[in-house]
């Protein structure tokens, strides 16, 4: 029998109990797909060879990209910094940390936050928007979680000799770039292009696609492009998201995982060894994304559980956490997100 082609239940929401049963309160529907340490596919939920758009999960790409076109060379050391790479790559939630980096990138490169072509936004991050309203403050643009990928692609530009006005352009020679690594790294064309939310480009690919971009990056040589990008995520977790986000609070209890999360229910992990997941979950929800991936990467045997041994580098317990977020009410634990993986 062939599987069915259309997103599948993959998690469930519970909250309290009917008739002595756990009450199912929402169910997310998804496409999955898992590659094993070979680079097969190895798990595949839906149809996961359909184009999607990937959102910011595909950040970690393009900033390989901006490093292929010469990023580095606006930096007197030749080479930037991991911290500010990581910010390159990230969503961050506009805390204190990531706004100073985002700044740094652009006073490198001669510019100031005046010069970014994303749109304007609050702190995606709860407590820093609360700190940002109560000072007074509004939306602007280096506050939306892309400024750090905007001021990497200004940066780029100026060590390119490419006009910077137009960075965001589809024709720009960054972007095609971005296109062309894009193209390479997943090994598929394009589907599409289209406007992102940030206002950057967003190209069409699919699951499989994208897992096995971030495989490669994974798998790359150390020193090249693309592992630099993976290594200065790894490195600095909290610069890629924030304070109580999903991928950098996973990267933190998995050391060596890599993780990203996009809009629209997309999100990414990696292990070391090149155990990979992509995920699309169709009613746009973030809140399936890191439970279901862990739950893929069980399937695959690359993450251990809880009643492993010797995984002194893991937190098993916030591990757990992840893999099962609580459900509240009244402030407490009333029911759970669980996982329900076909196959």
């Amino acid at each position: 029998m062939e599987p069915p082609e259309g997103p599948q239940v993959v998690a469930e929401v519970v909250r309290g109990l009917r008739s002595g049963a756990p009450f199912v309160e929402s169910l997310h529907h998804g496409t999955v797909v898992g590659l094993g340490r070979d680079g097969a596919v190895a798990l595949r939920v839906g149809a996961p060879d359909k184009p999607v758009f990937p959102r910011s999960a595909v950040k970690p790409l393009q900033a390989a990209a901006m490093l292929r076109a010469g990023l580095d060379g606006v930096f007197l050391s030749r080479n930037i910094p991991s911290d500010l790479l990581a910010v390159v790559a990230s969503s961050h939630s506009g805390e204190p940390a990531h706004l100073a980096r985002v700044l740094e990138i652009l006073s490198v490169a001669g510019y100031s936050a005046d010069a970014l072509r994303c749109t304007a936004d609050l702190p995606l991050g709860t407590a820093a928007a609360e700190a940002h309203l109560r000072a007074g403050g509004r939306a602007e643009p280096v506050l939306m979680n892309c400024s750090g990928k905007h001021a990497g692609m200004i940066a780029c530009c100026v060590a390119a000799g490419w006009p910077v006005t137009n960075y965001t352009e589809p024709d720009h020679p960054l972007q095609q770039t971005i296109r062309h690594t894009i193209e390479e790294l997943t090994g598929e064309e394009i589907a599409g292009t289209t406007v992102d939310g940030c206002g950057a480009p967003l190209f069409a690919f699919s699951l499989t696609g994208l897992a096995r971009g971030l495989r490669a990056m994974v798998q790359a040589a150390p020193g090249s492009p693309e592992r630099r990008v993976v290594d200065a995520m790894r490195a600095h977790p909290e610069l890629v998201g924030g304070v109580g986000r999903p991928d950098t609070d996973l990267m933190r209890a998995a050391p060596g995982v890599l993780a990203k999360n996009g809009a629209e229910g997309v999100t990414l992990v990696a292990t070391l060894d090149g155990h990979t997941v992509a995920i699309k979950i169709a009613d746009g929800s973030g809140r399936a994304g890191i439970p279901v991936a862990l739950a893929a990467l069980n399937r695959l045997g690359a993450l251990p559980g809880a009643d492993i041994p010797g995984h002194t580098d893991l937190d098993l317990a916030q591990l757990a956490l992840l893999g099962a977020p609580p459900v509240l009410g009244g402030g407490r634990p009333v029911g759970s997100l669980r996982v329900r993986l076909p196959g």
